[in-house]
């Protein structure tokens, strides 16, 4: 079987193998010794961005992930840089905007995700 380019066009089925992932934020506190919840790690995408600017090279406006923090709960749960996002806590998250995104991700404390990874297509 060749391999194909990973690109995909929101809201189209797409061949990949869909991993799951549990995140489990952990506790700290801001500056202003607020407790705040932490995941350890930043996103790009959203139907509401141009992906043809993207650092990254993204070909389509799904949710990327950009960073991983070492040692942080993302690192613990297997999330990696380049990961798509593809659904949050049952959530749909091929078409959503950057900002929902990022404020669905902040909103809960468990994150069952998931995601597409490039070059994964089966086990």
């Amino acid at each position: 079987m060749a391999k194909m380019a990973f690109q995909h066009e929101a809201g189209t089925a797409m061949e990949c193998l869909s991993i799951p992932i549990t995140l489990h934020k952990e506790k700290d506190y801001d500056q202003e010794g607020r407790e705040i919840l932490k995941c350890g790690f930043k996103i790009g995408g959203g139907i509401d961005q141009d992906y043809k600017k993207s650092p990254q090279g993204y070909t389509d406006y799904g949710i990327y992930v950009t960073e991983v923090h070492d040692g942080s709960p993302a690192a613990r749960a297997g999330l990696r840089i380049h990961d798509k996002i593809l659904q949050c806590n049952g959530y749909d998250f091929t078409m959503v905007t950057h900002k929902k995104a990022v404020s669905y991700i902040r909103k809960h404390p468990v994150l069952n995700m998931l995601v597409a990874r490039k070059g994964v297509t089966s086990t």
